[in-house]
């Protein structure tokens, strides 16, 4: 499945499996949290999308490198 999340003015897929919809929302709550964290905002202008792994966000950057948060 699909879900987009909106943070800092920027729009950007999540892709999770049925299973993870209560790890999306732990999430945008962890994104609620990073707002004042400049160096991940900086990062956050990069990324092309956000995979859900358990309780692992992993982002996408344009690039193809990957940045790993744990939500939970």
């Amino acid at each position: 499945m699909m879900r987009v999340i909106n943070f800092k003015n920027r729009s950007v897929p999540v892709y999770y499996s049925t299973e993870q919809s209560a790890s999306v929302e732990l999430l945008s709550h962890k994104l609620s949290e990073m707002e004042l964290d400049f160096d991940f905002r900086k990062k956050w202008r990069r990324i092309k999308s956000v995979e859900m792994v358990r309780d692992v966000a992993i982002f996408q950057y344009n690039d193809g490198t990957k940045l790993y948060l744990e939500v939970s």
